[in-house]
């Protein structure tokens, strides 16, 4: 900590650990989130009902200097309750009233429970970071991240996101179910929580501002990647586009690889993920430290994996053993 505050690294380790205490026994998941927003990527958070998706985003909202918008998918929802939409004033002019993607941070609840129109809407949002509405383009704010949840069960009445789209999500993060040890914990925490609402609420700390997060990535686009983890990173993508190089095992499992996309997914996650650590150069342990998330929505699987019992992150798992990492 200097003279003119704490810096950007001790300002994100702050807002982590705060998340870390509102979500027990998560800590890769947090870590996960925090690597997307310094990233300046988009999540998709998968998990059974109940564990903690919409409380991680809530608290990353609660923690840092942001505009929080929530948008609940359902099948009646239309595009402009995503991006908003024009209206007639009393003067007979055309007003835009910005809808809730214009804030910082947003949670899009079960994504897969609205049309592939709104779902477009949406997703056109995160790539382009902009709406354009009767031909009139209105930009997004600089810090700008959407947290999507899908539940992976009662998939009646939904539109599951097709791969092209799923693609747009930098990270692609799997919430399990806490240890035993932990959901104690997860108990008394919401126990404790429930007690002090009934009483004086204790002052919040002060949150955590956006310039941090700013100043976070212009610093990780300064961690080196040396030619050798750059090449280690093109032979995953490679090893999932050309499985049958790879072994028997990959070519019957890999129907489709991941796009040029995973390549840049690979190489922010893995230079954000490092500077996490304190480092400013990339190893190969970064790598593979989040190749599950940046990948695992990226490669589509063929019949004979699901015939199998492989899912996409035993594939993965396969991936890095087959792949060398060169000296």
């Amino acid at each position: 900590m200097d003279g003119a505050g704490p810096s950007a690294r001790d300002a994100v380790r702050e807002l982590q650990n705060r998340i870390n205490q509102d979500i027990i026994g998560q800590e890769k998941v947090v870590e996960r989130i925090v690597i997307a927003l310094l990233a300046d990527g988009n999540v998709l958070l998968e998990g059974l009902p109940g564990l903690a998706k919409t409380r991680a985003i809530k608290s990353l909202s609660k923690n840092l200097e942001a505009d929080f918008s929530r948008i609940q998918f359902t099948p009646d929802l239309l595009p402009s309750d995503v991006t908003g939409g024009e209206i007639l004033r009393p003067d007979g002019q055309f007003e835009f009233r910005k809808g809730p993607v214009f804030g910082n941070l947003i949670l899009a609840d079960e994504i897969n429970r609205a049309p592939p129109k709104v779902q477009s809407a949406l997703l056109e949002a995160m790539e382009e970071r902009h709406v354009t509405v009767a031909g009139k383009r209105y930009d997004l704010p600089p810090l700008f991240m959407v947290l999507a949840t899908q539940n992976p069960i009662e998939q009646e009445g939904t539109y599951p996101l097709p791969e092209a789209q799923m693609d747009r999500f930098l990270m692609h993060i799997r919430i399990d179910y806490p240890s035993d040890a932990d959901e104690v914990k997860v108990m008394r925490l919401v126990r404790s929580e429930n007690a002090a609402a009934s009483g004086s609420p204790a002052p919040a700390p002060a949150k955590i501002p956006q310039e941090a997060v700013l100043r976070a990535r212009a610093e990780i686009d300064r961690v080196a990647t040396k030619d050798v983890v750059e090449t280690y990173m093109v032979a995953l993508i490679a090893a999932t586009r050309r499985p049958a190089e790879f072994g028997e095992h990959l070519k019957s499992w890999i129907a489709v690889g991941a796009s040029p996309r995973g390549s840049l997914a690979l190489d922010r996650c893995s230079r954000t993920h490092a500077w996490l650590q304190g480092r400013d150069y990339v190893t190969p342990e970064d790598v593979q430290s989040v190749v599950h998330d940046c990948l695992r929505h990226r490669v589509s699987l063929a019949y004979e994996a699901g015939a199998d019992g492989v899912n996409a992150d035993a594939v993965l798992d396969e991936v890095v053993k087959q792949v060398a990492v060169a000296i």
